[in-house]
């Protein structure tokens, strides 16, 4: 590896990133889809290629997808993740019909075997808690009763993920749905539910252990197991991403709290490192042959998620505005469809990348674009407003302020 280089690129990189963030802040999007596009502009075969060194690439796609799975696993403690489980799972299995079965129909009408099926499944599935979060947060619906709904459906959606990515990773190892891929996946699912009922148990005392310490102890802990643990992962067989992201639910738990300052921005650092990495690896040449696909697929997951998102608004006894949003804020895909991706195509169905890129990339801006529309469209009630210049509201609505 060319050192300076090497240097050189990541402090380009990390410039570029840092620009892009402020751009789309002032804008007030998402970064994901910014971040996407970079990396395909910069990367081999993109129209200003300035990041070329393969190593470098897939070594900083890597350590940014363990770090982010980590990251995004510590959002969740165990307990949360199986009382919303317990809560909500009628409609966790709506959500999987509706949203897995167009993208497992698509990898078979495509020519597609099983697993190849399965994986574009998983990435038309799960919605992106990222952006979701980030729109909440930028719309101002953090209270209104649509946030929590959006929040247990994406809760939901992670531990299915939790439990999908072992299955996937151990059938592609083993080469596809044989006996041992099978063992292996059961296998996998085991070691899930038992590090959650470990979780369960012991989750307070492995938090505060980590956490209630300086930062600087903190920082080095998270960053130190959540490598070492990936690699372990990998020398028995277990995908590094599926390592991070249970290790990072087993660390969950009240003593992150008091370190959501800390954590915060490295999680926002990881996405935008593990993101445009991603593009950094696709070849943007490949994207036209499979972008009228990823168009027809986005809009028939698009709705479908809308769908999911109308249901479980009715559910809950959501107004209608309320349910529109819910439908919306679940549109786009972001992380999580990138790391099966990621998983899929290091395993040799390198087919699933330029396909997943850009099925991402449509509905990362679609997304966002929807819950705007539903802003405008569907705009909150009017608050009273007062009366002439003395601040004063009409005798009726006075009771009711």
């Amino acid at each position: 590896m060319d050192g300076p280089r090497t240097l050189i690129e990541l402090g380009a990189v990390l410039i570029g990133l840092a620009v892009l963030a402020r751009f789309a802040g002032i804008l007030r999007i998402p970064t994901i889809p910014l971040y996407l596009l970079a990396g395909l502009a910069f990367g081999r075969g993109g129209l200003f290629p300035l990041v070329t060194t393969t190593d470098f690439i897939e070594i900083g796609a890597e350590i940014g997808l363990i770090l982010l799975l980590f990251s995004l696993g510590l959002e969740y403690s165990a307990r949360e993740l199986v009382t919303t489980l317990r809560r909500q799972a009628p409609v966790g299995v709506i959500d999987v019909l509706l949203n897995f079965t167009p993208g497992f129909v698509a990898g078979l009408l495509l020519g597609w075997e099983l697993v190849g099926a399965a994986a574009l499944g998983g990435v038309t599935y799960v919605s992106s808690s990222g952006i979701a979060a980030k729109l909440l947060h930028d719309f101002g619906w953090t209270r209104d009763p649509e946030s929590r709904v959006v929040v247990s459906l994406l809760v939901l959606e992670d531990l299915a993920m939790a439990a999908y990515l072992p299955v996937l990773a151990g059938v592609l190892i083993a080469g596809g749905f044989t006996a041992a891929g099978l063992l292996g996946s059961a296998g996998a699912l085991v070691a899930v539910v038992a590090l959650l009922i470990a979780a369960l148990r012991v989750e307070v005392g492995i938090t505060r252990f980590v956490f209630g310490h300086s930062d600087e102890a903190a920082l080095f802990t998270i960053l130190g197991l959540a490598i070492f643990v990936a690699g372990v992962a990998e020398l028995v067989q277990i995908s590094a991403a599926v390592g991070a992201l249970l290790v990072g639910i087993v660390m969950s738990g009240p003593g992150t709290a008091g370190a959501r300052q800390l954590l915060v921005p490295l999680r926002d650092f990881f996405a935008a490192m593990f993101f445009a990495f991603f593009g950094l690896s696709i070849d943007p040449s490949e994207l036209p042959s499979v972008l009228v696909t990823a168009a027809i697929l986005a809009i028939v997951t698009a709705l479908t998620k809308f769908a999911s998102g109308w249901l479980v608004g009715r559910r809950e006894r959501l107004d209608a505005r309320s349910r529109v949003r819910v439908g919306a804020l679940l549109v786009a895909r972001g992380e999580f469809s990138i790391v099966i991706t990621v998983i899929a195509v290091a395993s040799g169905l390198d087919f699933i990348g330029p396909l997943a890129a850009g099925y991402v990339l449509i509905l990362a801006v679609l997304g966002p674009l929807a819950v705007r529309f539903v802003d405008v469209v569907f705009p909150p009630a009017a608050k009273p407003r007062p009366l002439g210049g003395n601040g004063t509201f009409p005798p009726e609505q006075v009771g009711d302020k």
